[in-house]
């Protein structure tokens, strides 16, 4: 076995000797990890990914001058004057279709049936809307003057050629596609999605779909820590269920084919808190404990791979702490690396607090709110274990390592959970 790597400090039935700050964690996550690297990704699958390359056009959109309304392609001067009880007869010559052209020349006084979207012949500068014009014998009656350019679409009017469409970085949006589309994109480069690993510890864990029986608790953890890397960009290996065993925590780390390895369980300081012990042996354990509550166990490591370092992240078997400890970290990288922002991705309201929040100077609280209109009041249950507090709140309030908390009237940033 390989020796365990300093500095170590084995925190089982000890306790935690220090805890690093929440920024200090931030800052080593976001020096040490970056963006996938780009790959080919149909069009038809690319709304949600990121670009990894800005697009520019290669042709004009439309690349031809076209009818914006139904009606007839006429020369604008020959409808001066033109008005419902004068109006000015035009020699109907001929038709233009999408994708069927008029094949001659508008001469003046002339006029061409055309459709929204049909190229503009040769000698017309403008389109007659059909509700300002009558067929009569042959000929189209113009009851209203129309303007050169009036009601055509001109060439590159959507796109102009060489021109820069969606930047590097962008989230394809459905109407981006689109317009990827239209400018004749079959692919896209986007970055490549996260492949995240979850293992999940502990004898006591039933899989998701179990019913609660005797000493056992059905896993809750792996179909949270599911949506949330699928709400981030990633994508989740099948999740591994471990007995709580030194030597079967530290291979599954150590073999796990990942950009991103989430261990759920085994992280404190109890007597089967092996996950801290095997990633330091394996690789490197960075930090082990946060000042940060309800997640404090919370531990950061990294292995080194031929094709890049890997983050492992241990999340506390409760699932509030797990809940917090992935949206601020793990969920930072999941993000990044995907080529999305790494902020949360939660909408942000201002509310005046309706009681209390006590917390303590130099840590980071994670405290569950109920939102109403303006206001918002902190959730009397609090426990990590208590994963329906979640559910019952509408977002959450950090408190500032600086802050003893807060006082009722405060006016406080909550994260909203929907949205």
């Amino acid at each position: 076995m390989n020796p365990v790597h300093p500095p170590f400090f084995d925190v089982r039935m000890k306790g935690f000797r220090d805890r690093a700050e929440v920024v200090a964690v931030v800052a080593l996550l976001d020096a040490r990890t970056a963006p996938l690297p780009g790959e080919s990704v149909s069009l038809l699958a690319a709304a949600g990914r990121v670009l990894a390359e800005a697009v520019t056009s290669p042709v004009d959109v439309p690349g031809f001058a076209r009818a914006a309304m139904d009606g007839f392609a006429v020369h604008a001067e020959d409808t001066f004057g033109a008005e419902a009880s004068n109006p000015l007869s035009l020699e109907l010559v001929g038709e233009s279709m999408p994708g069927q052209p008029f094949a001659g020349t508008v001469g003046r006084g002339q006029a061409v049936r055309i459709m929204t979207g049909a190229p503009i012949p040769l000698g017309a500068d403008a389109v007659l809307m059909a509700e300002s014009a009558e067929l009569e014998a042959g000929r189209v009656l113009a009851r209203d003057a129309v303007s050169p350019g009036r009601h055509v679409g001109r060439v590159g009017e959507d796109v102009a050629r060489g021109r820069v469409v969606l930047p590097a970085g962008r989230r394809l949006r459905p109407q981006d596609v689109g317009l990827l589309a239209s400018i004749g994109a079959g692919t896209v480069l986007a970055h490549r999605r996260p492949r995240v690993a979850i293992l999940v510890t502990g004898n006591e864990l039933l899989p998701p779909g179990s019913t609660p029986e005797g000493f056992k608790i059905v896993d809750s953890n792996s179909p949270m820590l599911t949506a949330l890397v699928h709400r981030d960009g990633g994508e989740c290996l099948p999740v591994q269920y471990l007995p709580d065993e030194y030597a079967r925590v530290r291979d599954a780390i150590q073999s796990a084919d990942a950009d991103v390895i989430l261990v759920s369980g085994g992280s404190s300081v109890g007597a089967e808190d092996h996950a801290p012990r095997a990633v330091a042996e394996v690789g490197e354990l960075a930090i082990h404990g946060v000042a940060l509550r309800p997640a404090s166990p919370l531990g950061v490591g990294f292995l080194r791979r031929e094709t890049g370092t890997i983050p492992v992240f241990l999340l506390p078997g409760n699932p509030v702490s797990c809940l917090c400890a992935y949206d601020l970290f793990a969920g930072r990288v999941v993000r990044h690396q995907g080529g999305r922002t790494r902020d949360l991705p939660y909408r942000r309201v201002s509310c005046a607090l309706t009681s209390k929040i006590v917390s303590a100077v130099g840590r980071v609280d994670y405290v569950r709110v109920k939102v109403e209109g303006d206001r918002a009041t902190p959730i009397a249950v609090s426990g990590a274990a208590i994963l329906s507090t979640t559910v019952t709140a509408d977002g959450f309030v950090l408190v500032d390592r600086d802050r003893e908390g807060h006082a009722p009237g405060d006016i406080v940033e909550v994260w909203l959970y929907e949205g």
